[in-house]
């Protein structure tokens, strides 16, 4: 069954069966569909894998942080640490 781009093809379960890993790597290859039918009638499609770019670890989240104020400048709180106090007492 074409859907007007020719890479949709449809074939017997059967055919299907026997010709199973040589049509997987033409579907990868291809970038081409098909239905697998059974006694006529559609019962699955083996399509070609979407696959996602790898992420880089370094960067990956470049531009989801937004800065605001001067960040490395000295604050004029003085922390509980510069005091050596541990907890609230």
């Amino acid at each position: 069954m074409p859907d007007g781009s020719g890479k949709r093809r449809e074939i017997p379960a059967g055919e299907f069966k026997a010709k199973c890993l040589k049509l997987m790597d033409e579907v990868k290859r291809e970038r081409r569909e098909y239905v697998i039918t059974k006694h006529g009638k559609p019962v699955a499609k083996l399509v070609p894998l979407e696959e996602d770019q790898p992420r880089e670890i370094l960067g990956y989240m470049r531009g989801t942080i937004e800065i605001h104020g001067d960040i490395m400048s000295p604050l004029d709180v003085e922390w509980d640490a510069e005091k050596g106090i541990l907890y609230n007492e």
